[in-house]
C-alpha cells in the first residue's frame, strides 16, 4: 500500500463520512472529508489529492455529475459508491471514466485495496507526465515544435507517444509545417535513436535512377535500404515514388528483404519507415497514381501537421522567437516591432507556414543590419521602390538559378531531360535544384 496517499471523501451522510475517515486513516491514508460535490470542486482547485471517493446520490450535484465536471480539468481517479447501485449505473460510470464503482455496504479490505491501487495509478500517471515533459525538453521538441496552442501541444504529445513504437508513420501537412522536423523527433526519441536516420527525397531522383538508389548495386554500392539498417528510412515527398517501383517497395516492407540491382542474392535490412507527403496524396491514391496497398502499409499511423494560420498566438510567439534568434546569430540588436509590423504579420496568410515566417524574420534582421526595412517588406522580399531585395549572396544566387531553371522549363514545354540539357546539367542535378529552390514545374508552366 502507498502510505500517506491523500484521499478526498465526499458524502452527505455525516455518520458515513466519519466512519470512512476512521477506516482510511487506520489504513495509512491521509483523509479529508466534505459533504457536497460543489465543495469538492472548490477543494480540488486548492489542493492536490491522489483519489476521490464519492457517493453517487447527493443533493444539487451527484457523484456522476461531479465525475463529468472533473474530466476536462483533472486526471485524479474517482471511485464512486452508492447504496442504490445497479449494474447499468456501474457500467455507465466506468465507461464515463470512473476508476471503479462500489456498492454499499462494501468489504473494508476491498475498499482499502481499491483506493491503494487507484492511488498507485495516479502516481504512475503523474510520473509519466513529468517524464514526458522532461524527455520532450531533453529531445528539444519544445524548442523545435515551438508553441502553446492546443494543436502544437497535441502534436508534441503524439510525437512522444509514437516515438516508442516501431510502426510506420505517415506525416501529412502543407509545405513548411515541419514534416522533417517531426520525423527527426520520432527517430531521436525512439529506440533507434543511436542508429542512422536516412532521408530519401523522392522528388530529387529521376524515375530511372530510383531503383538503383533505393536497392543499391550488385558491386556492393549500398542503397538507401542498406544504409538505413537498424535505423529509420525517411521518405520525403512520398507521392513521387515511381508507380512501377511501388510493388517492389511493398514487398520490401512486408519481408524486410531486397535484392540489389544486378544481383541475385537477397539482403536483409531492419528499418522503420517514416514518410512525409502533402495533402494531395489521397487524391493520387483515388486516381490510381499511387498504389492503395502501399499507402495503407505506410500509414499505419498518420500525423497531420496543423497549418500555422490555425495556431493562434503561436504566430506572434514564433515571430518573436525567430527575430531574437537571427538577431543573436547576426550579432545585432533585435529590431523594434511597430504596430505596422504586427499588422502585416497578422494579416498575412503565411501559405509557407513556419518556414515562410522563419525566412521573413531572417530577412527582417538583415534589413535592420543595413538600417532599413519593415516586416511587410521582409514578407514580400521587396523594398520600397519595387526592387527585389536579395539579402545574401546565397539568396541572390538562388534567385538567379530559379529564373534560369524556370526559363528553361518553359522553353522546353516541361520536358525535363531537354531542360537539363539546355542548362548544361544532369537530370538528377536539375531535380535536386528544383527541390532545393522550392520550384514547382506545374506552377511554372501555368504562367506561360
Amino acid at each position: 500500500m502507498i502510505l500517506k496517499s491523500n484521499i478526498l471523501v465526499i458524502d452527505d451522510d455525516r455518520e458515513m463520512r466519519n466512519s470512512l475517515k476512521d477506516l482510511l486513516t487506520s489504513g495509512g491514508f491521509q483523509v479529508e472529508v466534505i459533504s457536497s460535490a460543489q465543495q469538492g470542486l472548490e477543494k480540488l482547485r486548492q489542493q492536490q489529492f491522489d483519489v476521490i471517493l464519492c457517493d453517487v446520490r447527493m443533493p444539487n450535484m451527484s457523484g456522476l455529475e461531479l465525475q463529468k465536471a472533473l474530466q476536462p480539468i483533472s486526471k485524479i481517479p474517482i471511485v464512486l459508491m452508492s447504496a442504490h447501485g445497479d449494474i447499468s449505473m456501474a457500467v455507465s460510470a466506468v465507461q464515463d471514466g470512473a476508476y471503479t464503482f462500489l456498492e454499499k455496504p462494501f468489504d473494508p479490505r476491498r475498499l482499502l485495496g481499491v483506493l491503494s491501487n487507484a492511488a498507485k495509478l495516479n502516481h504512475l500517471t503523474l510520473n509519466n507526465d513529468r517524464l514526458k515533459d522532461r524527455l520532450s525538453k531533453l529531445s528539444g521538441l519544445d524548442k523545435i515544435l515551438i508553441g502553446e496552442s492546443e494543436p502544437i501541444q497535441r502534436l508534441r504529445n503524439d510525437v512522444f507517444d509514437l516515438s516508442h513504437l516501431d510502426s510506420n508513420v505517415l506525416i501529412t501537412g502543407e509545405t513548411g509545417t515541419g514534416k522533417e522536423l517531426v520525423a527527426h523527433g520520432l527517430h531521436d526519441l525512439g529506440g533507434r535513436a543511436s542508429e542512422p536516420f536516412i532521408t530519401l527525397n523522392c522528388v530529387a531522383l529521376a524515375p530511372a535512377q530510383f531503383e538503383e538508389a533505393l536497392f543499391g548495386l550488385a558491386d556492393s554500392t549500398p542503397g538507401y535500404l542498406d544504409r538505413a539498417n537498424g535505423g529509420t528510412l525517411f521518405f520525403d515527398e512520398l507521392g513521387a515514388i515511381p508507380l512501377s517501383l511501388q510493388p517492389k517497395l511493398l514487398r520490401v516492407i512486408e519481408t524486410k528483404e531486397f535484392t540489389p540491382v544486378g544481383s541475385t542474392e537477397a539482403k536483409k535490412s531492419d528499418f522503420r519507415i517514416i514518410s512525409a507527403a502533402n495533402e494531395k496524396l489521397e487524391s493520387a491514391v483515388a486516381n490510381g497514381e499511387f498504389r492503395q496497398d502501399l499507402f495503407f502499409r505506410l500509414n499505419t499511423v498518420m500525423i497531420n501537421l496543423p497549418p500555422l494560420r490555425t495556431r493562434g498566438d503561436d504566430i506572434s510567439l514564433l515571430y518573436t522567437h525567430f527575430l531574437n534568434h537571427f538577431a543573436n546569430s547576426y550579432e545585432i540588436e533585435v529590431p523594434v516591432s511597430t504596430a505596422e509590423d504586427f499588422s502585416a504579420l497578422m494579416s498575412h496568410d503565411l501559405p509557407g507556414n513556419v518556414r515562410e515566417l522563419r525566412n521573413a524574420c531572417e530577412r527582417r534582421v538583415l534589413m535592420a543590419r543595413r538600417g532599413d526595412g519593415s516586416f511587410a517588406s521582409a514578407l514580400s522580399g521587396v523594398v520600397e521602390g519595387g526592387e527585389t531585395y536579395p539579402d545574401t549572396l546565397r539568396e541572390a544566387v538562388a534567385a538567379f538559378e530559379s529564373q534560369l531553371i524556370a526559363r528553361a522549363i518553359k522553353s522546353c514545354d516541361g520536358k525535363m531531360d531537354e531542360a537539363a540539357h539546355v542548362l548544361g546539367i544532369g537530370r538528377r542535378t536539375l531535380n535536386e535544384k528544383i527541390v532545393k529552390l522550392g520550384l514547382n514545374k506545374n506552377d511554372i508552366l501555368e504562367k506561360m
